[in-house]
């Protein structure tokens, strides 16, 4: 693996991650007991990306790391993927 797929493969990971990692931890103003005029109850408290963007890339790094072990380490490849449709031959 070449340094330009190991940094586009994390780059991709990290941005799905993020994705999935957001809703956590979120409260609305509804939940928190302060609603601001003008917005809806259900609208997030307040910006949250800092700690959204640690978390992500912590969870990143895990899942980067063990895909990085299993291909560099183990040699897993798509080859070892069971084929799931019929073969072409």
């Amino acid at each position: 693996m070449s340094w330009i797929s190991i940094a586009a493969i994390y780059f991709i990971l990290w941005w799905v991650v993020l994705f999935a990692m957001l809703p956590f931890g979120v409260k609305t103003q509804e939940e928190d007991g302060e609603v601001t005029l003008g917005t809806v109850a259900s609208a997030p408290r307040g910006p949250h990306m800092l700690r959204a963007a640690i978390r992500t890339t912590i969870v990143s790094g895990l899942i980067f790391s063990a895909f990085y072990v299993a291909v560099v380490h183990y040699g897993f490849s798509f080859d070892d993927i069971p084929r799931i449709g019929p073969s072409a031959r």
